[in-house]
């Protein structure tokens, strides 16, 4: 009879923030078309690692399962990334799980991205409204720009960007693509545009477009194929023109 085919899963541990991240290696059986979170299942469902110890189930972060929600990022064979799309079969072996590193870690894959959320906040990535009532229909866009914010609103907030990004990291402030590329959309939507001027000045200061170093690993890694890099330079000409604004007056033209 012959062997029964086995992946091997390398999996970054930590018990809670403040404790010291080891490896604990597993091996579970072979499915066809296995993703690295239907792994994880297998594992926390029999949470017993290649030596046959029984140890604690591996936690991370999860919902849609479809590349939707962004909550199931992690590094995957050095590589940030959903793990919900990640083939096993399309994975060197042994495949390596580690958390995100430009995020605290609750716990093993688990991160808190509470400093994108934050940073969302800051650039008032959103649109007003007046109460919960129904303000009939609202500014209509040209289709062809609404086929553009479209591809801009693709972000599910995943935090890959930010982890890919050099610039994102313990001793920088820099808010990171995502949220800058937020704020061209929602500058560009006709409601939204009432704040154009306040998330503007919110990325000219400490932690906004200049702490950009242009490396373009962003737009490389992001999963939604999002133009992250033209929308920080469309960024750096709007935050131009708001400057001459300021300085000669709001009527000033270029």
């Amino acid at each position: 009879m012959s062997e029964k085919k086995t992946v091997r899963f390398i999996i970054t541990r930590q018990d809670n923030p403040d404790s010291a991240p080891y490896e604990e290696e597993f091996e579970i059986p072979y499915r066809p078309n296995m993703n690295v979170i239907s792994a994880l299942m297998e594992i926390r469902r029999n949470p017993v690692n290649a030596k046959g110890e029984k140890t604690t189930p591996v936690t991370w972060d999860m919902n849609c399962l479809e590349e939707v929600c962004g909550a199931c990022s992690m590094v995957i064979n050095g590589k940030p990334r959903q793990s919900c799309t990640a083939l096993v079969d399309q994975l060197e072996q042994p495949i390596r799980l580690e958390p995100m590193r430009t995020f605290p870690v609750i716990r093993d894959l688990q991160v808190d991205r509470s400093r994108m959320f934050d940073s969302l906040k800051k650039v008032k990535a959103w649109i007003p409204i007046d109460g919960t009532y129904d303000l009939g229909p609202g500014p209509r866009m040209p289709e062809k720009k609404r086929q553009w914010a479209y591809e801009l609103s693709k972000c599910m907030t995943c935090g890959v960007c930010l982890e890919a990004c050099p610039n994102v990291n313990s001793k920088s402030n820099f808010i990171g693509p995502a949220p800058l590329s937020q704020v061209r959309l929602f500058n560009a939507h006709p409601t939204g545009a009432m704040n154009k001027d306040e998330r503007l000045e919110a990325i000219m200061g400490d932690g906004g477009l200049a702490n950009c170093g242009n490396s373009q690993n962003c737009v490389q890694s992001c999963p939604k194929g999002i133009p992250l890099t033209t929308s920080i330079a469309a960024l750096n000409r709007e935050t131009t023109f708001h400057m001459f604004r300021k300085f000669f007056g709001s009527d000033y033209t270029v």
